[in-house]
């Protein structure tokens, strides 16, 4: 990587994606499914393990500093449980590394003579000790890097001590077993990263795997793993906790509520209690007075069950009182048409007293002319007949 794309990669893990407002860069939010959420959490296994022999190559997610820097500047407002992402990642991870460990062991114990329980204790006894030793002699030369030479001393005495008990394990176990098959490199596998160590090691052999970086990377993953596996819990604990008082807050609410309801009810009730008594005491007469009309009702109704008929007749002697006028008007009707009937009858007779007079009139006209009617003439003959 050149200079000019290191700093560009340092200004993008300072200030995020909208450093200088490229909008191109933009499009891709940290929150997107293409992010790669170890990535911004710094615990991605293929960042950390670059350039080792396990190298897994470039990640199928997107990895950008920009983002973690987006990412990081988010997350101080908000919890935003990318977490939860990253340990499913690094579990499957160290579930994979885990399986090989355990199919290495097995391929070690297919192809290795079988020795005794009590010579695989001093085998496994001195493989302890060398693994101590190649710790001590990594941390001696981080401590030496670092400029903390008085503490890397210190180390390295340590180293010396741990070498010690090593020469007589080593011993102990070269007299446990021939000649023949102690010279024969007895392998182990590492439990962090799955490598091969031998039992005849030296020390700069043992200082190279133990602060090597693909040991130190499968270390930074695990611890990393644990890291986040406490702070999910953390979050979920706190998360819940806020339920619960948001739960609680929620319940003294209606409570509270409740209780404001029923006072407003029982404010209620007492005012009306007061509006009634104060009533009753101003106006003692009204109550006689309607308890008076309630036995008057009473009895009103009792005597209609008992005699119906009087109901009746006193109902029809209080219309007539009430209606003389209405046969008056009845009568006056009668007579009316009578009257008319009367003036018909008149008028009918004389219109046909009239008609009778005319038809003699000309039967006498015609006579004294000479003329005569022959339908006349007939009816005549035939009456005469």
């Amino acid at each position: 990587m050149s200079a000019q794309a290191q700093m560009r990669a340092l200004l993008d893990q300072l200030m995020g994606t909208a450093r200088d407002g490229d909008e191109t860069r933009q499009r891709v939010k940290f929150t997107d499914e293409r992010v790669c959420k170890s990535h911004l959490l710094n615990c991605c296994p293929h960042d950390i393990l670059s350039g080792t022999r396990m190298d897994l190559g470039e990640c199928s997610k997107i990895h950008d500093l920009a983002l973690r820097a987006d990412y990081e500047i988010a997350s101080k407002d908000r919890d935003l449980f990318f977490e939860l992402d990253a340990v499913d990642h690094l579990e499957s991870f160290i579930a994979d590394c885990d399986r090989r460990t355990e199919l290495a062991k097995k391929r070690l114990a297919e192809t290795q003579e079988e020795i005794s329980a009590e010579v695989a204790a001093k085998a496994e006894k001195v493989h302890e000790l060398n693994e101590e030793i190649g710790k001590l002699l990594a941390k001696a030369e981080q401590l030496g890097a670092e400029g903390n030479v008085d503490e890397a001393q210190k180390v390295l005495q340590e180293v010396e001590k741990v070498r010690t008990t090593k020469k007589d394990a080593e011993e102990e176990y070269r007299n446990s077993m021939p000649a023949s098959s102690f010279q024969q490199q007895k392998l182990r596998v590492c439990e962090v990263c799955s490598a091969y160590l031998g039992l005849h090691d030296n020390d700069r052999r043992l200082a190279d795997h133990f602060g090597g970086k693909l040991h130190l990377g499968f270390i930074q993953i695990r611890e990393k793993l644990d890291q986040l596996k406490k702070t999910v819990v953390e979050k979920q604990e706190v998360r819940n906790q806020e339920r619960l008082k948001r739960r609680e807050e929620r319940e003294k609410e209606e409570k509270v509520k409740k209780r404001t309801r029923s006072k407003s009810k029982e404010h209620k009730r007492s005012r009306s209690h007061e509006r009634r008594a104060r009533r009753r005491s101003r106006s003692p007469s009204r109550e006689k007075k309607r308890s008076a009309s309630r036995e008057k009702k009473r009895s009103a109704s009792r005597e209609k069950k008992r005699s119906p008929d009087r109901e009746k007749k006193r109902s029809a002697s209080r219309e007539k009182k009430r209606s003389p006028s209405r046969d008056r008007e009845k009568k006056r009707s009668a007579s009316r048409d009578r009257e008319r009937r009367r003036r018909h009858r008149s008028r009918s007779r004389s219109r046909s007293h009239r008609h009778e007079q005319s038809s003699r009139h000309r039967e006498r006209r015609d006579v004294v002319n000479g003329r005569s009617d022959p339908r006349r003439a007939d009816e005549r003959g035939s009456g005469d007949f």
